[in-house]
């Protein structure tokens, strides 16, 4: 018995880490927007988005995460008049 118990305590040592970061990956780009009080996952077609917004608005390409924070929120006020 006590070497059933002991594989069965080290299986789900081994296994947690696996567990703890399939649901750390569950939503792995979600942004806030405290203007319109909403969360929004950052995937392929925002990208699109964002990159369309930067050609709108005659700026340069840039990676969201380098944006600065007023950029940030200009774009989500700018996305909730353009959904697609």
């Amino acid at each position: 018995m006590r070497r059933y118990l002991s594989a069965l305590l080290l299986g789900a040592v081994l296994s947690a880490p696996l567990a703890m970061r399939a649901t750390a990956d569950d939503h792995p780009n979600r942004y806030y927007d405290r203007d319109h009080k909403d969360y929004h996952e950052w995937n392929d077609r925002e990208e699109r988005a964002y990159r369309k917004f930067l050609a709108e608005k005659r700026r340069a390409q840039h990676d969201w995460r380098k944006a600065s924070k007023a950029e940030q929120r200009e774009y989500w006020r700018w996305r909730h008049e353009h959904p697609e």
